[in-house]
Protein backbone atom coordinates (compact mmCIF):
# COMPACT_ATOMS: atom_id res chain seq x y z
CA UNK A 1 0.00 0.00 0.00
CA UNK A 2 1.22 3.49 -0.84
CA UNK A 3 -0.63 4.94 2.17
CA UNK A 4 0.46 8.30 3.49
CA UNK A 5 2.69 7.66 6.50
CA UNK A 6 5.56 9.98 5.61
CA UNK A 7 7.00 12.21 8.31
CA UNK A 8 7.84 15.75 7.27
CA UNK A 9 11.64 15.93 6.84
CA UNK A 10 13.41 18.93 8.33
CA UNK A 11 14.61 20.12 4.92
CA UNK A 12 11.01 20.87 3.92
CA UNK A 13 10.79 23.72 6.40
CA UNK A 14 14.17 25.11 5.36
CA UNK A 15 13.21 24.84 1.69
CA UNK A 16 9.92 26.66 2.32
CA UNK A 17 11.66 29.52 4.14
CA UNK A 18 14.31 29.88 1.41
CA UNK A 19 11.69 29.96 -1.35
CA UNK A 20 9.55 32.52 0.47
CA UNK A 21 12.53 34.77 1.14
CA UNK A 22 13.76 34.42 -2.45
CA UNK A 23 10.27 35.42 -3.61
CA UNK A 24 10.51 38.61 -1.54
CA UNK A 25 8.74 37.75 1.70
CA UNK A 26 9.07 40.39 4.39
CA UNK A 27 7.58 38.29 7.21
CA UNK A 28 9.81 37.15 10.05
CA UNK A 29 10.86 33.54 10.45
CA UNK A 30 8.20 32.57 13.05
CA UNK A 31 5.51 33.84 10.65
CA UNK A 32 7.00 31.84 7.80
CA UNK A 33 7.18 28.74 9.99
CA UNK A 34 3.54 29.12 11.05
CA UNK A 35 2.32 29.11 7.44
CA UNK A 36 4.55 26.15 6.63
CA UNK A 37 3.06 24.22 9.56
CA UNK A 38 -0.42 25.00 8.29
CA UNK A 39 0.47 23.66 4.85
CA UNK A 40 2.06 20.53 6.29
CA UNK A 41 -1.10 19.89 8.32
CA UNK A 42 -3.15 20.21 5.13
CA UNK A 43 -0.92 17.85 3.17
CA UNK A 44 -0.82 15.40 6.07
CA UNK A 45 -4.57 14.73 6.13
CA UNK A 46 -5.49 11.11 6.89
CA UNK A 47 -7.70 10.85 3.79
CA UNK A 48 -4.74 11.56 1.51
CA UNK A 49 -3.43 8.11 0.66
CA UNK A 50 -1.79 9.47 -2.49
CA UNK A 51 -2.20 13.26 -2.64
CA UNK A 52 -0.40 13.69 0.64
CA UNK A 53 2.96 14.65 2.07
CA UNK A 54 4.91 12.08 0.05
CA UNK A 55 3.40 13.47 -3.15
CA UNK A 56 4.39 17.01 -2.12
CA UNK A 57 7.95 15.85 -1.46
CA UNK A 58 8.08 14.06 -4.81
CA UNK A 59 6.84 17.12 -6.69
CA UNK A 60 9.32 19.42 -4.94
CA UNK A 61 12.14 16.96 -5.68
CA UNK A 62 11.23 16.85 -9.35
CA UNK A 63 10.99 20.66 -9.46
CA UNK A 64 14.57 20.70 -8.18
CA UNK A 65 15.52 18.21 -10.90
CA UNK A 66 14.01 20.47 -13.58
CA UNK A 67 14.92 23.79 -11.95
CA UNK A 68 17.47 24.76 -14.60
CA UNK A 69 14.61 25.14 -17.09
CA UNK A 70 12.56 27.45 -14.86
CA UNK A 71 12.86 31.23 -15.06
CA UNK A 72 11.99 31.53 -11.36
CA UNK A 73 12.34 28.13 -9.66
CA UNK A 74 11.44 29.44 -6.21
CA UNK A 75 8.05 30.59 -7.45
CA UNK A 76 7.57 27.13 -8.98
CA UNK A 77 8.46 25.60 -5.61
CA UNK A 78 5.87 27.78 -3.89
CA UNK A 79 3.29 26.74 -6.49
CA UNK A 80 4.17 23.10 -5.75
CA UNK A 81 3.46 23.71 -2.05
CA UNK A 82 0.02 25.05 -2.90
CA UNK A 83 -1.01 22.97 -5.92
CA UNK A 84 -3.00 20.50 -3.81
CA UNK A 85 -3.18 22.33 -0.51
CA UNK A 86 -6.98 22.27 -0.68
CA UNK A 87 -8.16 18.72 -1.27
CA UNK A 88 -11.27 16.61 -0.85
CA UNK A 89 -12.02 13.13 -2.11
CA UNK A 90 -15.46 13.20 -0.49
CA UNK A 91 -17.66 14.00 -3.47
CA UNK A 92 -18.72 10.97 -5.48
CA UNK A 93 -17.59 12.52 -8.76
CA UNK A 94 -14.48 14.20 -7.36
CA UNK A 95 -12.07 11.84 -9.08
CA UNK A 96 -13.82 12.03 -12.43
CA UNK A 97 -13.68 15.82 -12.42
CA UNK A 98 -10.46 16.93 -10.76
CA UNK A 99 -8.89 14.12 -8.73
CA UNK A 100 -9.91 15.85 -5.50
CA UNK A 101 -7.40 18.66 -5.82
CA UNK A 102 -9.18 22.00 -5.83
CA UNK A 103 -6.81 24.20 -7.82
CA UNK A 104 -9.05 27.28 -7.64
CA UNK A 105 -9.37 27.13 -3.85
CA UNK A 106 -5.67 26.25 -3.53
CA UNK A 107 -4.74 29.29 -5.65
CA UNK A 108 -6.96 31.49 -3.45
CA UNK A 109 -5.20 30.13 -0.35
CA UNK A 110 -1.83 30.89 -1.96
CA UNK A 111 -2.88 34.47 -2.68
CA UNK A 112 -4.07 35.01 0.90
CA UNK A 113 -1.12 33.48 2.71
CA UNK A 114 1.68 34.70 0.45
CA UNK A 115 0.37 38.28 0.42
CA UNK A 116 0.24 38.15 4.23
CA UNK A 117 3.88 37.03 4.22
CA UNK A 118 4.79 40.19 2.32
CA UNK A 119 5.59 38.64 -1.04
CA UNK A 120 4.97 41.21 -3.82
CA UNK A 121 1.54 40.85 -5.39
CA UNK A 122 2.80 40.39 -8.95
CA UNK A 123 4.90 37.41 -7.78
CA UNK A 124 1.99 35.97 -5.83
CA UNK A 125 -0.12 36.24 -8.99
CA UNK A 126 2.43 34.10 -10.84
CA UNK A 127 2.26 31.42 -8.15
CA UNK A 128 -1.54 31.41 -8.11
CA UNK A 129 -1.72 31.28 -11.90
CA UNK A 130 0.57 28.25 -12.01
CA UNK A 131 -1.64 26.47 -9.48
CA UNK A 132 -4.79 27.25 -11.45
CA UNK A 133 -3.27 26.01 -14.72
CA UNK A 134 -2.83 22.55 -13.23
CA UNK A 135 -6.57 21.89 -13.65
CA UNK A 136 -6.00 20.05 -16.94
CA UNK A 137 -2.22 19.55 -16.70
CA UNK A 138 -1.72 21.42 -19.94
CA UNK A 139 0.64 24.33 -20.43
CA UNK A 140 1.58 26.88 -23.03
CA UNK A 141 5.09 25.88 -24.08
CA UNK A 142 6.32 29.43 -23.66
CA UNK A 143 5.41 29.28 -19.95
CA UNK A 144 8.48 27.39 -18.79
CA UNK A 145 7.74 27.77 -15.06
CA UNK A 146 4.31 26.22 -15.46
CA UNK A 147 5.80 23.49 -17.66
CA UNK A 148 8.23 22.57 -14.90
CA UNK A 149 5.41 22.38 -12.34
CA UNK A 150 3.18 20.24 -14.56
CA UNK A 151 6.01 17.86 -15.45
CA UNK A 152 6.98 17.54 -11.78
CA UNK A 153 3.37 16.75 -10.86
CA UNK A 154 3.06 14.11 -13.60
CA UNK A 155 6.47 12.55 -12.92
CA UNK A 156 4.83 9.67 -11.01
CA UNK A 157 3.76 8.31 -14.40
CA UNK A 158 7.34 7.34 -15.29
CA UNK A 159 7.87 5.31 -12.11
CA UNK A 160 9.18 1.76 -12.15
CA UNK A 161 6.39 -0.85 -12.45
CA UNK A 162 6.27 -1.68 -8.72
CA UNK A 163 5.98 1.93 -7.66
CA UNK A 164 3.41 2.60 -10.37
CA UNK A 165 1.35 -0.27 -8.98
CA UNK A 166 1.59 1.25 -5.49
CA UNK A 167 0.51 4.61 -6.92
CA UNK A 168 -2.59 3.03 -8.48
CA UNK A 169 -3.45 1.28 -5.20
CA UNK A 170 -3.14 4.55 -3.32
CA UNK A 171 -5.36 6.39 -5.81
CA UNK A 172 -8.03 3.70 -5.52
CA UNK A 173 -7.86 3.81 -1.71
CA UNK A 174 -8.24 7.58 -1.78
CA UNK A 175 -11.50 7.17 -3.69
CA UNK A 176 -12.69 3.92 -2.11
CA UNK A 177 -16.16 5.45 -1.67
CA UNK A 178 -16.63 5.62 -5.45
CA UNK A 179 -18.30 2.47 -6.87
CA UNK A 180 -15.91 0.24 -8.81
CA UNK A 181 -17.54 0.74 -12.21
CA UNK A 182 -17.67 4.53 -11.83
CA UNK A 183 -14.03 4.64 -10.75
CA UNK A 184 -12.89 2.40 -13.62
CA UNK A 185 -14.69 4.56 -16.17
CA UNK A 186 -13.28 7.78 -14.70
CA UNK A 187 -9.76 6.41 -14.56
CA UNK A 188 -10.01 5.05 -18.10
CA UNK A 189 -11.04 8.50 -19.37
CA UNK A 190 -8.06 10.09 -17.63
CA UNK A 191 -5.57 7.52 -18.93
CA UNK A 192 -6.96 7.62 -22.47
CA UNK A 193 -6.80 11.42 -22.60
CA UNK A 194 -3.20 11.34 -21.45
CA UNK A 195 -2.29 8.80 -24.12
CA UNK A 196 -3.93 10.97 -26.80
CA UNK A 197 -1.37 13.70 -26.18
CA UNK A 198 1.56 14.02 -28.54
CA UNK A 199 3.82 14.51 -25.53
CA UNK A 200 3.15 13.81 -21.85
CA UNK A 201 5.94 16.14 -20.70
CA UNK A 202 6.97 19.59 -21.90
CA UNK A 203 10.45 20.31 -20.58
CA UNK A 204 13.62 19.16 -22.34
CA UNK A 205 14.97 17.49 -19.20
CA UNK A 206 11.88 15.31 -18.89
CA UNK A 207 12.01 13.89 -22.42
CA UNK A 208 13.67 10.73 -21.10
CA UNK A 209 10.58 10.11 -18.95
CA UNK A 210 8.24 9.76 -21.92
CA UNK A 211 8.74 6.11 -22.86
CA UNK A 212 8.42 4.73 -19.33
CA UNK A 213 5.32 6.85 -18.67
CA UNK A 214 3.62 5.69 -21.86
CA UNK A 215 4.42 2.06 -21.11
CA UNK A 216 2.82 2.41 -17.69
CA UNK A 217 -0.26 4.13 -19.11
CA UNK A 218 -0.71 1.67 -21.98
CA UNK A 219 -0.48 -1.24 -19.55
CA UNK A 220 -2.93 0.40 -17.19
CA UNK A 221 -5.34 1.18 -20.03
CA UNK A 222 -5.38 -2.48 -21.07
CA UNK A 223 -6.03 -3.59 -17.49
CA UNK A 224 -8.82 -1.04 -17.06
CA UNK A 225 -10.56 -2.18 -20.25
CA UNK A 226 -10.33 -5.81 -19.12
CA UNK A 227 -11.55 -5.04 -15.61
CA UNK A 228 -14.41 -2.89 -16.86
CA UNK A 229 -15.52 -5.68 -19.21
CA UNK A 230 -15.50 -8.10 -16.27
CA UNK A 231 -17.56 -5.73 -14.10
CA UNK A 232 -20.07 -5.13 -16.91
CA UNK A 233 -20.40 -8.88 -17.50
CA UNK A 234 -21.05 -9.51 -13.82
CA UNK A 235 -23.56 -6.67 -13.75
CA UNK A 236 -25.43 -8.08 -16.76
CA UNK A 237 -25.43 -11.57 -15.24
CA UNK A 238 -26.82 -10.25 -11.95
CA UNK A 239 -29.55 -8.35 -13.79
CA UNK A 240 -30.45 -11.48 -15.77
CA UNK A 241 -30.64 -13.60 -12.63
CA UNK A 242 -32.81 -10.97 -10.96
CA UNK A 243 -35.18 -10.98 -13.92
CA UNK A 244 -35.43 -14.77 -13.92
CA UNK A 245 -36.17 -14.80 -10.20
CA UNK A 246 -39.26 -12.64 -10.63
Amino acid sequence: MFAETTEAPQWLLSSWIRSCQAAGATANEPELVAVCRDLLDRWGGEERTYHGLKHLIDVLSHVDELAAEATDPDLVRLAAWYHGAVFSAAAKLAYASAAGEDEVASAALARKQLIELGIPEHRVDKVANMVTKLVRHKVVKADTDCAVLVDADLAILKSDPQRYKQYLSAIRAEYAHIPTEDFLRARLRIVSKLLEREHLFSTAASLTWEDAARQNLVGEQARLVKELARVEKEKALTAEQHTEAK
